[in-house]
């Protein structure tokens, strides 16, 4: 749900729905930058939310989406952790963080592969 903007950089939204089983309920994305020429878009969660745990300042993330030479895409992705003060996370949070927005991705792209009018 947008809160704020237009859809574009400076655009806050408020993300409800996690997919089965997760314990989180709510967080709040910025968008900070969104290029269609570069297909490029980076954003923050840093507004507030369950989804940061209450160890992280913020989650920064860039995404990228390329054209694959045998057809199709190939999405890049990364993510910035910021943990409050000091704070040190350990591999398995830092590995249960990777498992969890790897099954977001697969579940944007199977609902994409599924619904192609959805994005037209």
């Amino acid at each position: 749900k947008i809160l704020e903007g237009d859809g574009g950089a400076g655009t806050i939204k408020l993300i409800t729905t996690f997919g089965e089983g997760s314990q989180f309920t709510s967080v709040k994305h910025r968008v900070d930058k969104l290029d269609t020429e570069s297909f490029t878009c980076k954003y923050s969660s840093t507004v507030e939310g369950d989804a940061l745990m209450g160890v992280l300042e913020s989650i920064s993330y860039v995404i990228k989406i390329e054209e694959s030479p045998e057809g199709g895409s190939v999405c890049q992705t990364s993510s910035t952790y910021y943990t409050k003060g000091d704070i040190q996370m350990t591999e398995e949070q830092i590995k249960s963080g990777k498992e969890k927005a790897l099954a977001m991705f697969k579940a944007v792209e199977a609902y994409l592969l599924a619904n192609p009018d959805a994005y037209d």
